[in-house]
């Protein structure tokens, strides 16, 4: 998985997991730093993106409590849109691009 190797690089240690329940409620990637700080990704060949995309993030989310600092769905279209607290759809592209400054 390229997010594996991408944590390498990272100036904050971070450990990669994926999250299931019994009940098949899934994240595709959860990084955890040393702190507990947690950020949910799930990755998604489409490029529109619907609320039910953020089951998964949302089930975290809510055991995590304030440990829980974002989560991402990452697609293939566009456009970043917010899905509520701590909640963000995003381009995959945009792992490759940096804001002007």
């Amino acid at each position: 998985m390229e997010l594996a190797r991408q944590i390498t690089w990272s100036d904050e240690e971070v450990e990669l997991f994926h999250y299931r329940t019994r009940d098949q409620v899934e994240v595709d990637a959860v990084l955890e730093n040393r702190r507990g700080e947690v950020v949910g990704v799930e990755v998604k060949a489409a490029s529109t993106v619907s609320p039910n995309d953020f089951r998964g993030l949302r089930h975290l989310a809510e055991r995590l409590g304030d440990d829980f600092r974002v989560g991402l769905v990452l697609h293939t279209g566009k456009q970043t849109l917010p899905f509520g607290p701590k909640m963000l759809a995003m381009p995959i592209s945009a792992l490759w691009s940096t804001p002007a400054p």
